[in-house]
């Protein structure tokens, strides 16, 4: 048996119980090889929560063996779709009874409100597991006329198998939720590497699937760090399947790897720096609210986050001044604090990278018009922050950083707005509904808000083009990531002579 700690949960006198050790074949236990193991901070204080396991290569053969194992004997095909639905609600529905505790616990080591943890992440967690438990038992085959009449071909919809996959720190919960569900309705088992930032969460949830009854070896989590346990997972001969959520050059690295093991299936939902299109006609009230909403959202750590907000020139001014003031209002402070909209940085090495950033935006002669100080207090804050004047050649970065520029025409905006090597998401604002369908059409992304930001739904595709990824999560798209078809010829009549 591993470790546990227990942590103290502010403005009350409650704790927080943790396994921190790996979680393989249902039980956590220690690395095989007795590794260092990873600190874990509080990013409002900037102080070590707790150390976790960290997971050897060794220890990610033992979990690709069990998950290998329980593939073959207590789940993939062996388990019916209304067996895989009904376990896999009711890890929704544990969710769901300690969704308190799990927001507090994403608050201790992302920084994310609790009430931003509980009611939307945590909310959304609970709605995907649900909508592909109810995909479990809905999953078809073909059958397909061929032309002899004595045969039939069918096909089968069939689960990957073992399946690596590897998520980021700025939604440990939501993008736990994302890669679990599809992967074990369809019937694949997972090798889950958290980011070593926020493993804490994953290996509380870990106790939740144990609890839920799921066979062991069919979830296996394994904190380590990146080089090891993520460079392992997609190499491995033993995995069939790696998804990555995280950046552009470490999916590359991801996809290069298992394309020289063994050509495994990969999906990638990588980076962005996305368009925020403001056009003259559009309500500029609402706007405002979905620009601010759009980047400072999640403290700006979002894939999707509308950094680049372009503003049509007649409106500029106007706009940035209702912009400006709605983005002071917006409250970054104390995770526990149930009125708070944001949280910290996640880490010290964000925290120095977005500030970086933002002095370099200063030096490049952006106009900073709101925020752009440091705090004295501890914890890795930065406050909304708005740079207006900004060149496409300017480099402001990820984070609560919004840089606002002009565009004249539509064509102008279509042209800034797709003059970039991603394409994960964008978004433009008009009450012009034809102007609305010619940029939705012209934007290079595979999300574009139409009067809106940042808002997504379990039965709806998400995933980028360009350098943005490769593959779709959500929706039943989601479902053919963790799918392999198979084709039946079956000859149950005739026996045809071959002329050789």
């Amino acid at each position: 048996m591993a470790d546990v700690v227990e942590l103290s949960v502010p403005k009350s006198n409650s704790t927080i119980r943790v396994h921190t050790g790996l979680f393989i074949d249902n039980e956590f236990v220690p690395s095989v090889d007795n590794l260092d193991r990873i600190s874990v901070y509080n990013p409002s204080t900037a102080q070590i929560l707790c150390t976790v396991t960290a997971a050897s290569e060794k220890d990610v053969d033992i979990a690709v063996a069990a998950a290998r194992k329980a593939f073959r004997s207590t789940w993939g095909k062996n388990v019916s779709g209304f067996e895989r639905s009904r376990l896999i609600n009711k890890l929704a529905d544990l969710i769901e009874r300690d969704k308190q505790i799990l927001a507090e616990l994403e608050c201790l080591n992302n920084g994310k409100p609790v009430k931003i943890a509980r009611e939307f992440d945590i909310g959304d967690s609970i709605g995907c597991l649900r909508y592909y438990a109810g995909w479990a038992d809905k999953l078809l085959g073909q059958s397909i006329e061929i032309d002899h009449k004595n045969k039939i071909a069918v096909t089968h919809p069939e689960p990957v198998g073992v399946c690596g996959q590897i998520i980021p720190w700025n939604y440990p919960i939501l993008m736990w939720a994302w890669k679990v569900a599809p992967a074990l309705a369809v019937g694949c088992t997972i090798v889950m590497k958290p980011s070593e930032i926020t493993p804490l969460t994953a290996l509380k949830l870990s106790e939740l699937v144990k609890e839920a009854g799921f066979p062991p070896g069919v979830v296996n989590t394994i904190p380590s760090l990146g080089h090891v346990g993520g460079a392992a997972l997609a190499v491995h001969q033993g995995v069939d399947k790696v998804a990555f959520t995280g950046s552009t050059l470490t999916g590359r690295k991801v996809m290069e790897a298992a394309a020289k093991s063994n050509l495994k299936k990969v999906s990638l939902e990588l980076g962005g720096k996305s368009p925020h299109l403001i056009f003259e006609s559009a309500n500029l009230e609402q706007a405002a609210n979905w620009a601010v909403l759009g980047v400072l959202y999640n403290t700006g750590q979002d894939c999707t986050a509308g950094s680049r907000l372009y503003v049509q020139d007649t409106i500029y001014d106007k706009f940035v001044t209702i912009l400006a003031a709605k983005a002071k209002e917006h409250s970054i402070g104390d995770g526990f604090d149930e009125k708070s909209g944001g949280g910290p940085v996640v880490s010290k090495t964000q925290y120095d990278r977005v500030w970086n950033y933002i002095e370099l935006g200063k030096k490049e002669g952006a106009n900073c018009i709101v925020g752009g100080e440091k705090r004295t207090t501890p914890g890795y804050w930065v406050d909304a922050t708005i740079f207006t004047d900004v060149r496409p050649e300017m480099t402001i970065i990820f984070g609560p950083v919004l840089s606002v520029g002009k565009f004249h025409t539509e064509q102008q905006a279509i042209d800034l707005a797709n003059d970039t090597t991603y394409g994960l998401a964008a978004g433009l604002h008009s009450t012009d509904q034809a102007q609305c369908h010619r940029v939705s059409s012209a934007l290079e992304a595979g999300t574009v808000w139409v009067n809106q930001y940042n808002v997504l739904y379990n039965n709806v595709p998400f995933g980028g083009k360009k350098q943005s990824g490769i593959g779709r999560e959500l929706g039943s798209h989601g479902l053919e990531e963790y799918i392999s078809t198979k084709a039946v010829h079956w000859n149950y009549g005739e026996n045809i002579d071959w002329p050789l």
